[in-house]
């Protein structure tokens, strides 16, 4: 075949099968880099499936469960075990920061009302109260408006409650009560706590170390009146319904 003018000594072969063409020869570097390509695909493969042989050989779980366990562990501020360094031996003087150190008193029976210290614990969950005759409220006024107290008092009374004592809050909560009330009780009073919360629109509620059931119900500034007992039963059937506790996802604590 005669050479075309202008391409002398240009290497050149017929390619095609409808007609004759001029094309360059195949070169070697797209054969390297198809093959380079190749290489890291097969790489990225292999990768995946070890994470995958990792999640269902239960691994990855057991490494969630671990932390989810610590995370309960220090968002509870408690350790999941007693120290052994907490407990003293017989006769070897009471650790630093224990009531025996301080000298002070094992809490024993109910304080008197408004006495009582603050407990750490906070009052549990109940889906049932007693009936207001079973539950002793001591009424507190921790405002400057005379003869709440009383006036309080003798409503509940007319709702079936047990008064015990009326009169003025201790000097720590005059006047340091913003909302409506404050329920004080211990542990076993909580369906009592609940009871008188429903009768009284944004009380709060706090726990001491009393072990009976009484309850003190501390007026506060925004205290105004008890709630009809229409409301107030609606107010109960809201407090003591369960709240539904949503499934956690997989993979979550």
């Amino acid at each position: 075949m005669l050479t075309p003018q202008g391409l002398k000594g240009k290497q050149f072969r017929i390619t095609g099968t409808s007609y004759p063409r001029l094309g360059p020869p195949p070169r070697r570097g797209r054969r390297v880099v198809m093959f380079v390509g190749s290489l890291l695909a097969l790489s990225l493969i292999a990768l995946g499936g070890v994470q995958v042989f990792d999640i269902f050989t239960g691994k990855a779980k057991h490494g969630a469960a671990q932390a989810c366990a610590s995370a309960r562990a220090s968002a509870s501020g408690k350790p999941l075990a007693v120290p052994a360094a907490a407990t003293s031996a017989p006769g070897s003087p009471p650790a630093p920061g224990s009531p025996a150190a301080s000298g002070a008193p094992a809490a024993s029976g109910a304080p008197a009302a408004g006495s009582a210290a603050p407990s750490t614990a906070p009052l549990p969950a109940v889906t049932a109260a007693p009936q207001p005759q079973a539950v002793t409220v001591n009424v507190l006024n921790a405002t400057d408006k005379a003869g709440l107290a009383a006036k309080t008092a003798d409503e509940l009374k007319q709702r079936g409650f047990t008064v015990g004592k009326v009169g003025n809050a201790p000097s720590a909560l005059e006047n340091k009560v913003p909302g409506s009330a404050e329920l004080v009780a211990g542990q076993s009073g909580a369906g009592a706590a609940a009871l008188l919360g429903a009768q009284v629109g944004g009380a709060t509620t706090m726990a001491d170390a009393r072990t009976d059931g009484s309850v003190d119900f501390v007026i506060g500034e925004g205290y105004t009146a008890l709630l009809d007992p229409n409301a107030a039963a609606t107010a109960l059937a809201a407090a003591l319904k369960p709240s539904p506790s949503a499934s956690p996802l997989p993979g979550s604590c």
